[in-house]
């Protein structure tokens, strides 16, 4: 039987499988939401050799991929061309002859008029004849992180990561006027951007995170993971990324300390893949860093406090509406709180600063009871407000002729 199903064109920045990082949980939920309604064309890059053996499952959702091995080392080299020409350097990191090329071919060739775009950058490769209908995913103002990252960092880099910041937010701006919608994780990064380019707010909307609470279930617990001991708190996330580097090492240095003094025995976990030698170097006989984990979920089920104290957020954090689908008590800073449908007190606790975050970590271990009602307060809320499928039927909506 013919496949009725119109094709279309998805193209990411990083492989889109497994979704074991956030970027990666986004833009593969959305490859199988496009997948149940479109004949897709997968085009990516992989810049983790682990992640090169996952390129055959994609043909279960793809009817053809290109998916192109980079070296982040080279890239970062190869991105510097970006300062000669007067673009964002993020531009030629992800530049590549032979990905468009190929994008060209297939758009042709299998009579593609609609496109997918997850990230900014890859919006660089949607100025293909044929196309009638282009959306963007930004996921968050990246342009507007750059700037943020600048403000921490010491001049030559405070200078190139500002420098970044305004390129990038060029880019952006010219992308989105080109493409038919530009999505962001939360209303907060949509705003943003709509300050920024107030000529196309009509044309920028939201679709949230969701999470797959029958996956992350607490019946999918297992068994616990931690020695006999104090109570146990977790961060989870890719400890190769500066955000989540940023907020274990600020922890650890004056939150950790903090706890410390009221119950000596406390334990913190950091769970995530790639720890940078700055995580590594937290480790201690408090502090353990897992690196790779063959599942997270037991890590954060049978953890007596969640945390996610980021300083440096943009969108709503996966990790955090992971451990709330597990029903575990979370503890979130306010930064990584923005767009958050959960109530301080309630299915969550939103913190400020080193001494606040202490405290209401501190409340919740010496009270177990409040532990278990936050806990199934904030599964009921990912329930009711968090399902990939109702977030994602916005693309079904936006890539139709008629939208």
């Amino acid at each position: 039987m013919q496949d009725s199903r119109p094709p279309l064109l998805y193209l990411t920045h990083r492989i889109p499988y497994p979704p074991n990082k956030g970027d990666k949980l986004r833009s593969f939920n959305i490859l199988r939401q496009l997948a149940s309604t479109h004949r897709v064309w997968l085009g990516s890059f992989v810049d983790h050799p682990d992640d090169r053996r996952h390129i055959p499952a994609l043909r279960q959702w793809c009817e053809q991929t290109c998916v192109i091995p980079i070296e982040p080392g080279i890239r970062r080299v190869a991105s510097l061309r970006g300062l000669l020409r007067g673009e964002a350097l993020s531009l030629p990191y992800y530049r590549s002859p032979r990905l468009a090329r190929w994008v060209e071919q297939v758009v042709a060739e299998n009579g593609i008029r609609s496109a997918v775009a997850f990230s900014g950058p890859m919006a660089q490769y949607l100025d293909v004849p044929g196309l009638s209908r282009r959306v963007v995913d930004f996921c968050d103002v990246d342009s507007a992180k750059w700037t943020q990252y600048a403000a921490d960092r010491r001049w030559p880099m405070s200078w190139l990561y500002r420098r970044e910041g305004e390129r990038l937010l060029d880019f952006e701006r010219d992308a989105a006027a080109t493409v038919d919608a530009s999505l962001f994780v939360t209303e907060a990064e949509a705003a943003l951007f709509r300050r920024a380019a107030p000529a196309l707010a009509s044309r920028v909307g939201v679709m949230q995170n969701g999470v797959d609470a029958d996956f992350f279930s607490p019946a999918n617990a297992g068994a616990s993971p931690f020695t006999p001991g104090g109570p146990v708190l977790v961060f989870s996330g890719a400890m190769d990324y500066w955000p989540n580097i940023d907020a274990v090492t600020w922890f650890v240095g004056e939150i950790l300390p903090i706890i410390r003094r009221t119950l000596p025995a406390v334990r913190f976990w950091i769970v995530g893949m790639n720890p940078a030698p700055a995580v590594r170097a937290l480790a201690s006989a408090e502090v353990f860093v897992t690196g790779t984990v063959p599942d997270v979920r037991p890590y954060v089920a049978h953890a007596d406090v969640v945390v996610a104290p980021l300083r440096i957020a943009r969108g709503i954090q996966n990790k955090v509406l992971e451990a709330m689908s597990m029903a575990r008590p979370v503890v979130v800073s306010a930064a990584s709180a923005v767009g958050l449908a959960a109530r301080d007190g309630v299915e969550c606790e939103i913190v400020e600063g080193a001494e606040g975050t202490a405290a209401r970590v501190l409340e919740l271990l010496a009270d177990p009871a409040r532990r278990a009602r936050m806990g199934e307060a904030a599964r009921a809320c990912v329930e009711a407000r968090y399902s990939w499928h109702a977030h994602l039927a916005l693309l079904d909506q936006l890539l139709s002729e008629t939208a």
